[in-house]
Formats: C-alpha cells, sequence, structure tokens
C-alpha cells in the first residue's frame, strides 16, 4: 500500500477510511501493525525517490508542480487571478476560485484558508475542535490577503502537540472572535467579511487523550506495531502517547495489518 491522507466523513463522530475505503474507526481498540518497505514513490510522477519533499513530491515534482507551489503555504503569493502559475489549468481551477478564510479552534484559534470545496475537510486535517467561516473571496490570493492582515493576532500554525493532547483554551468563542474583527479588517478587504455564524464542531474517536505525546516516523521506525487508541486530524494515536502523522508519510510504501 501507498499511503496517502487519510480520507474523512463528517459525522457525528469523524469517520476515517484509508485510500482503499478500509474504515479505521472500526480498528480503533485493535493491534494494528505498519511496515515500511523502505520506497517511496511521489505523489505525482510515481516514481520511486530516495526523499519526500512536500508531502509527498520526488524533489523535481517538488520545484515545478503545481500543487507543490509556494502559495500552497503562503496563498498571499497566489497569481492565479493574475493568469499566472506553475500549471494554468491547475490555477485556474484550483485556486482562482471561491476560498475561505476561517478561524478554527485547534489549541488555540488561529487563522486559515481554504478553497470553498475543501470544507469541512481542511478543518478536519488540521484536528480543529470548531470552525466558523470569517470571509469568503473570490480567489486564493485575496483570501491569503486577509490571513495575512489577521496574523498579527492569531497564529496560522496549530501546535501539533497540544492539539493531539486536547489542551484548549476553555473561553474560546469563535462567534465572538469573529465579529471583533469586523472593524480590524482594512476597507478593501472587509466587503469579503460574511455574516453567517455557523459554528462547525469535530468529535474524533479517540478512546482517552494523553497526558504527553511522542512522535513516529517511519524512516526512525519501520515497524509500528501497537493498539490503535485513536484518530484526530491526520495522526493516529498508538498505545495512546505515540503518534503517527499519515498525511507526512505520503508516498510511503507500507504493509499495513
Amino acid at each position: 500500500m501507498i499511503l496517502e491522507k487519510l480520507h474523512t466523513k463528517h459525522e457525528d463522530t469523524v469517520q476515517y477510511f484509508l485510500a482503499d475505503g478500509t474504515s479505521l474507526n472500526e480498528r480503533i481498540g485493535t493491534e494494528i501493525l505498519i511496515q515500511y518497505t523502505g520506497n517511496i514513490v511521489c505523489r505525482k510522477c510515481s516514481k520511486s525517490t530516495n526523499k519526500s519533499f512536500g508531502e509527498g513530491f520526488c524533489y523535481t515534482c517538488f520545484l515545478s508542480a503545481p500543487e507543490a507551489s509556494p502559495c500552497i503555504l503562503h496563498p498571499e503569493l497566489c497569481e492565479a487571478h493574475l493568469g499566472k502559475g506553475r500549471d494554468l489549468a491547475y490555477e485556474e481551477k484550483n485556486h482562482n476560485q471561491p476560498h475561505y478564510v476561517y478561524l478554527a479552534a485547534t489549541d488555540q484559534v488561529k487563522v486559515g484558508v481554504t478553497r470553498v470545496t475543501q470544507m469541512p475537510t481542511r478543518w478536519i486535517d488540521q484536528g480543529a475542535r470548531e470552525a466558523i467561516i470569517l470571509a469568503e473571496t473570490p480567489n486564493r490570493y485575496l483570501a491569503g490577503v486577509i490571513e495575512v492582515a489577521l496574523k498579527e493576532m492569531y497564529s496560522d500554525k496549530t501546535n501539533w502537540q497540544n492539539m493531539l493532547r486536547d489542551i484548549q483554551g476553555q473561553s474560546i468563542d469563535l462567534v465572538e472572535e469573529k465579529w471583533g474583527l469586523l472593524d480590524q479588517l482594512p476597507e478593501d478587504i472587509g466587503q469579503y467579511f460574511t455574516e453567517d455564524e455557523t459554528l462547525y464542531s469535530f468529535n474524533y474517536p479517540v478512546l482517552a487523550y494523553p497526558e504527553k505525546v511522542a512522535s513516529l516516523t517511519l524512516d526512525k521506525e519501520p515497524r509500528v506495531n501497537g493498539r490503535l487508541t485513536g484518530i484526530r486530524g491526520q495522526y493516529l494515536y498508538i498505545d495512546h502517547y505515540l503518534v503517527l502523522n499519515i498525511r507526512r508519510h505520503t508516498g510511503y510504501e507500507v504493509e499495513w495489518k
């Protein structure tokens, strides 16, 4: 099996699936074995590579594939609205499309950007407890501009350790946070603010949250064997406190039992 990010479905409890459709929720509480073969396959060109770059690319594709372009991490750098990019068809289909700027509660309030068609998947992948839409823009660039304007007040990163330990400020009120930002946005981008107060909540299949977590990587631990005790974001909990980021290992060939 070649690993790729876990597929998800938003229900009362988030449902997780492998690429072949296998339900992982049904495996929680049971022993699993993940054996890394030592082979990595580029998610773009499917060639073998000695090292993975940017979540699953060989070095050549990391430098050239539109899926790995700088504006993936930095939306404010996107030029799709100008008819520019590594692949114009890809840019038009994925970046010159409506995007949301959102607030999410992970371990703290963070700001982020996602294509409209990627919600609520984006929030689940981050392990967010709650999320709310702040603004809707016609393209990725404008969403990135708003995100940058808010970075002085909010982080755009998640403390993965706190998230996996379920440490979160108890006073977080995303609706209140959202409305408090209305007057903070510059006039030229404030027009994209949305009055939608829908609050999205997520419950993850975790038997019990650990007091501490330790990260596993298949490069150092090619054989992962233990009891699957939960899933949050793209992380598997093994024996409660060991965590394996599946998305980080995109392209890794494994035997999964």
